[in-house]
């Protein structure tokens, strides 16, 4: 999802489509909420794909660069402390917490760490 993203900006799509799972829609939550996208839907044309609506300022993509930090063959956590430490200017951090997927200011508002998913900027 992560590429497809950074495509459609690049190409400047309006809307891409991805396939719908449980994962994609708290991450694309997290994004909406934190003003990233414009939004997502269920596909009118296939119920089985989301309709991401991709959002643009000034001619630009808001989406620069995404980044996948912890991988399959290497998992990458912080605890709270080390989050509080990283510079929040860099963009946004998405965490998969026990609280379920979160962004960095969410999860220190509840005070949790987790496994760093990836890094938006």
């Amino acid at each position: 999802m992560f590429t497809q993203l950074q495509s459609g900006q690049k190409a400047r799509k309006l809307s891409i489509l991805h396939p719908k799972s449980k994962l994609c829609s708290k991450f694309l939550t997290i994004l909406w909420e934190e003003g990233y996208i414009l939004g997502y839907k269920v596909s009118p044309l296939n119920p089985l794909m989301f309709e991401i609506f991709l959002k643009y300022y000034k001619e630009k993509s808001v989406i620069n660069k995404i980044t996948a930090i912890s991988k399959p063959s290497r998992r990458i956590y912080v605890s709270i402390d080390e989050l509080w430490k990283l510079n929040n200017g860099l963009g946004l951090v998405i965490l998969s917490t026990s609280k379920g997927i979160l962004s960095d200011k969410e999860s220190k508002k509840l005070n949790v760490g987790g496994e760093i998913f990836c890094v938006i900027r």
